[in-house]
């Protein structure tokens, strides 16, 4: 569309002068009809009509991804005045030189005062000076994604602790220098938290945990796997304090944690419906089992591979009890077998498992693989990796037909789904 006269004009009126779209429609019908548009495409097209028609998309625009030094962004804020979202994200595969730094968070802090989500994900060259620029300008801030910035600590992320108390979602899975310190701080001023990712954080302990939870009773999604200092009193205290809101909490490769921290959840927390306890090689059939029957309908995703005591009684429970679960990896089980799987959908009941993973499964065979085959319909992906009974020769022996959506790992040459990151 061309930045012309004549594609502005309507027509004439009854005196046959010429009339203009811009003189007859005001910025706020043109907002209304630039909120009818539904593709981003099309919404870009619509400020190449003219200088006024592009001011107008340009302060409704809500999103924007953008690789951009200082200079860049002060033009992208003069514009964009009223951006809600901006993702300045790098990634290892594509990374650029210098990346974003501190000087360009300065540039975001003073010039987006409405901004209410931001990606920093793998800026690994910004250091708390940024942050506490971030914190300190952007009141608004509800949600930060800063995973994988390894130069940051607790002095950075208090100041937006400080200074966002609408925070709903924080991400800091990588950063290794969190300490308690800012859990406490989080506690005091962000009330509102729902999302808290702190993946890789070795300092984080129960202590950290039980602050957190004072004040931040809202939490819905708790990830903090490969915390190796996260143990059962704080699982303990999450569950008693987030009982009403708690739907996933990762705990891949916490060492510490044992039956009590599962029977907690089963406790005070029916509303899970994810649960990474992988490498948490302490838990037990009794505990899993109550986890099973207190969930039942809500648990959607579970992950349990490397918990050697899990035997087929808690299988069979599972199967029996949590009518929609989705995913589920009891990868390296030493004693899981097929009789396991024999109450799968025995009750007449629709089974809705997309994602099985049973790799180094020692002890199961081919009879499980014919139970999978006629009772999961919805079945997406099965991994049987080192399974010593299970061969894809064998199962076309057997005449085993899985569905054609149906992706079958026998040796690791397929992706592996992220339901249980």
């Amino acid at each position: 569309m061309a930045s012309t006269d004549s594609a502005l004009e309507l027509g004439s009126d009854s005196t046959g002068v010429t009339v203009c779209i811009n003189d007859t429609l005001t910025d706020d019908e043109l907002r209304s009809i630039l909120d009818k548009i539904a593709r981003d495409k099309d919404k870009e097209i619509f400020g190449l009509v003219c200088k006024r028609w592009l001011r107008v998309q340009s302060n409704e625009r809500k999103k924007l991804s953008a690789r951009a030094g200082p200079h860049l962004l002060r033009k992208m804020a003069s514009r964009f005045s009223r951006l809600l979202e901006l993702d300045l994200s790098q990634s290892t595969s594509r990374s650029f030189y210098p990346g974003v730094t501190d000087s360009d968070l300065s540039v975001v802090a003073n010039g987006f005062q409405y901004l209410k989500v931001l990606n920093l994900q793998y800026c690994k060259g910004i250091t708390d000076s940024g942050i506490v620029a971030i914190g300190s300008s952007l009141s608004k801030l509800q949600s930060l994604d800063v995973s994988y910035c390894r130069k940051l600590t607790d002095r950075g992320f208090s100041a937006v602790a400080e200074g966002c108390h609408d925070l709903r979602n924080l991400n800091l899975a990588g950063c290794k220098l969190v300490t308690d310190g800012l859990l406490k701080t989080l506690s005091k001023n962000c009330h509102d938290l729902e999302e808290l990712g702190l993946q890789g954080c070795t300092n984080i302990t129960d202590s950290g945990l039980t602050e957190l939870v004072k004040g931040c009773q809202k939490i819905e999604l708790l990830d903090v796997n490969k915390c190796s200092n996260v143990g059962d009193i704080g699982v303990s205290n999450v569950s008693m304090a987030c009982s009403s809101s708690l739907k996933t909490l990762k705990l891949l490769d916490c060492y510490k944690i044992k039956d009590d921290s599962i029977l907690s959840l089963a406790q005070f927390c029916n509303h899970l419906e994810t649960l990474i306890i992988g490498g948490c090689r302490d838990i037990s059939d009794e505990s899993i089992q109550k986890l099973a029957r207190a969930c039942k309908s809500n648990l959607r995703t579970l992950r349990m591979d490397w918990c050697l005591n899990v035997t087929d009684s808690s299988l069979r429970c599972i199967f029996t009890q949590c009518s929609n679960l989705e995913a589920l990896d009891i990868g390296c089980c030493e004693e899981v077998t097929d009789a396991a799987f024999h109450t799968l959908g025995s009750d007449g009941t629709e089974v809705n498992l997309k994602v099985l993973k049973v790799s180094n499964c020692t002890k199961v065979t081919l009879a499980t693989l014919s139970i999978l085959v006629d009772k999961c319909n919805s079945l997406e992906y099965l991994d049987v990796r080192s399974c010593p009974h299970i061969t894809k020769a064998g199962c076309d022996e057997a005449g085993l037909q899985f569905p054609e959506s149906c992706k079958v790992n026998f040796t690791g040459s397929l992706c592996e789904p992220d339901l249980f990151l």
